[in-house]
């Protein structure tokens, strides 16, 4: 077992990730490798069991509370494959289960697989509905095999599903961002994740810019006028990229934000795990597995860092200050083992400014216009 544990141990949330994919998209950063040859799903799905097992001991066989599996394109595995994972026993309580899924990626009848197998949640990666756009970025589906696969989505039984969009394309002016907007809306998802396009270091992206790219002024109204029209139609901005009918909001996503801990496993996964001394002190560790599948399918360790005690106060606020409620005080200490004090001359400074909020760590709307900047302020020493 990681460390020793003197405060009552909130649930987990558990990240699986398969690493592969049908084409590596240009602007993807994530641990994504293009499938050459036959899928190594039983082999793949033993490490992931034996992985989960040996983690879930590790850290005291803590409840987990939600499952996201992501990629990569985990749809690539099939129902019999997600079946075997979400039977363990370490997981048998989750009571949110996301899948990723590529339009155009999921074959007929297989959505409703995928939930008998216990996935509760479906994210459909649609990023455009608009031809030329998704050529650009290199997606593998059209339009309307997203329309399609929302309308299988939704026969399967799923009642919470996403549909993930971007926005700031090349070439893309406001009109034709609203337009994708408005054409995911008419199929009312439930949950919307729209952001903006940002070109990544070591991607395709990086090394051969595309054409077009709005400016920054015309990507925030771009944001603005977005955001505008979500709202009207009831979904609620509850954190910068995320809008949600009620009671849909992502709650493994959540807990990232409320800097919780996460159990990671799979090719490149990321884990974090507190532990509290008898001082009251935190110990955070973040674990990263390997990131190359074969590397990772002969040895599954992971390697740890501690997340040193002068950058945990930075941390936290990164993460709580992206949720539009922020975060109640009391789990600042809870999360972290410092003081308020800690962070309280500065928050001091930005409620006086306008910028946050006095009642909860929290920005107000002119806050969030200035989220960068805000954080920024945070990597001061703490005093």
């Amino acid at each position: 077992m990681i460390g020793a544990q003197t405060q009552p141990a909130a649930a987990l949330g558990l990240y699986v990730h398969f690493p592969w994919c049908v084409r590596k998209c240009p602007y993807c950063d994530f641990n994504s490798h293009p499938l050459r040859g036959a899928l190594q799903e039983p082999q793949y799905l033993e490490v992931l069991l034996d992985d989960l097992a040996q983690e879930a001991e590790r850290h005291g066989n803590r409840a987990i509370a939600s499952v996201f599996l992501g990629g990569g394109t985990p749809s690539l595995f099939s129902p019999a494959a997600m079946r075997a994972l979400l039977s363990a026993p370490a997981v048998a309580g989750a009571l949110e289960v996301t899948m990723e899924a590529n339009p155009g990626a999921v074959e007929h009848g297989s959505f409703r697989a995928y939930r008998k197998a216990g996935v509760t949640r479906v994210s459909l990666g649609a990023q455009s509905f608009d031809p030329a756009q998704l050529d650009v970025l290199g997606r593998t589906h059209s339009p309307e095999d997203t329309e399609t696969a929302i309308a299988e989505v939704r026969r399967a039984g799923f009642t919470s599903f996403n549909i993930d969009l971007m926005h700031g394309l090349p070439g893309q002016t406001e009109a034709d961002a609203l337009a994708d907007l408005e054409r995911a809306i008419r199929h009312d998802p439930p949950h919307i994740s729209w952001y903006q396009l940002t070109i990544e270091p070591k991607t395709e992206f990086a090394r051969r810019p595309p054409a077009g790219l709005p400016d920054s002024d015309a990507a925030a109204d771009m944001e603005a006028a977005g955001v505008a029209l979500l709202e009207r139609h009831g979904y609620r901005r509850y954190e910068v990229s995320a809008f949600a009918r009620p009671g849909h909001e992502c709650r493994h996503n959540i807990n990232y934000w409320r800097f919780g801990d996460y159990l990671g496993i799979g090719a490149g996964a990321h884990g974090k795990h507190t532990s509290f001394g008898g001082d009251g002190k935190a110990a955070v560790l973040r674990t990263a597995k390997p990131s190359q599948p074969r590397l990772y399918l002969a040895d599954h360790c992971a390697a740890t860092t501690p997340v040193a005690s002068e950058e945990l106060a930075f941390e936290f606020v990164l993460n709580a200050l992206r949720l539009t409620d922020g975060v109640e005080w009391e789990l600042f200490s809870a999360r972290t083992g410092l003081s308020r004090t800690t962070i309280e001359p500065t928050v001091s400074e930005l409620i006086a400014w306008g910028l946050m909020r006095s009642d909860r760590i929290a920005l107000t709307p002119e806050g969030r216009v200035q989220l960068d900047a805000v954080v920024s302020r945070f990597l001061k020493p703490l005093r």
